[in-house]
């Protein structure tokens, strides 16, 4: 190819004439040589480094990374292995901006919601964590509560992927909102004390297995139409009074204290973020039993 001046060279790369011209002041573009009247010439090898520079600078690198590249100060690899990790934080971070930004579309909000969730949402693991454990601090503290049912919820913890998926990350951000809303801290701070007294009183709680008896039974019993104060019920909380081991008065006061349906939201949510099977949806079943329960207690059965 032969020497080209800088507007041929322009049109060949694609570049503005402003452009090559102050890559070329850097010493970045090598020159051919010079016209008589002292313009600047350039051939092949000057537009083999223009594109070079190019793709790199479309790439993110800055111009002094560039210019070490050039000068084979250090390798075009390497440059990109770091690069490329780079893109994958940016990546995460856009995906992080794009959910929250689909929460605020969806709940709406002022703008100071909008920053806080958006601070929530780059929380850091421990950050996270520690959230949580506040929690469960203001839930068992000073109580001699089941210690079963405490190390669970201490163990179950928000563990947000690096890359996590949109709904994970709403998730996250109404967990946090739900934990911090005084409401259901005071809510789940009345199970934890009905727990703990009846464990001062030697009372064994509802059994898991029990309880997940029962809720199959109740939902079999809402499937079929049966309405929890019918007499078709009586036959079914007889078997769901046998299934729990408990008195009748007992296994209501613990549906009564247990049974909520924000505290199944809540598992709910860290099943989400922790991409754990779906939680079963107890409430229904649990307030079926309440509501027939509550039925007998009123007609004296």
């Amino acid at each position: 190819m032969a020497n080209m001046g800088i507007g041929e060279l322009a049109r060949q790369t694609g570049l503005s004439v402003k452009t090559v011209r102050y890559y070329a002041d850097l010493g970045l573009v090598p020159l051919a040589g010079r016209t008589t009247a002292g313009y600047r010439l350039f051939d092949a090898e000057s537009a083999v480094r223009l594109e070079l520079i190019r793709t790199l600078r479309e790439l993110g690198l800055d111009l002094g990374t560039i210019r070490r590249v050039l000068a084979q100060e250090v390798g075009v690899a390497e440059v990109a292995a770091l690069h490329a990790d780079a893109l994958d934080t940016q990546i995460r971070t856009l995906r992080l901006r794009r959910a929250v930004l689909r929460a605020v579309a969806r709940r709406g909000g002022t703008a100071l919601e909008v920053e806080r969730m958006h601070r929530m949402a780059h929380q850091s693991a421990e950050e996270r964590r520690r959230i949580i454990h506040e929690f469960l601090d203001g839930v068992f503290g000073g109580l001699d509560g089941d210690p079963e049912i405490e190390r669970m919820m201490r163990s179950s913890t928000p563990e947000l992927p690096q890359d996590p998926a949109p709904a994970q990350v709403e998730a996250w951000l109404e967990l946090a909102e739900l934990v911090r809303d005084p409401d259901f801290r005071r809510r789940i701070r009345e199970m934890a004390e009905h727990s703990a007294s009846e464990r001062a009183a030697g009372r064994p709680p509802l059994d898991g297995d029990a309880g997940r008896a029962i809720g199959a039974k109740a939902r079999a019993a809402i499937e079929a139409g049966i309405a929890p104060d019918s007499a078709a019920a009586e036959p079914v909380l007889r078997e769901i009074v046998a299934l729990a081991g408990l008195e009748r008065s007992r296994l209501l006061a613990a549906l009564r204290s247990g049974t909520d349906a924000r505290a199944e939201r809540y598992w709910r949510l860290l099943a989400t973020i922790n991409g754990w099977p779906a939680w079963p949806d107890q409430v229904p079943a649990f307030e079926w039993v309440i509501a027939g329960l509550e039925a007998e207690e009123r007609r004296g059965a």
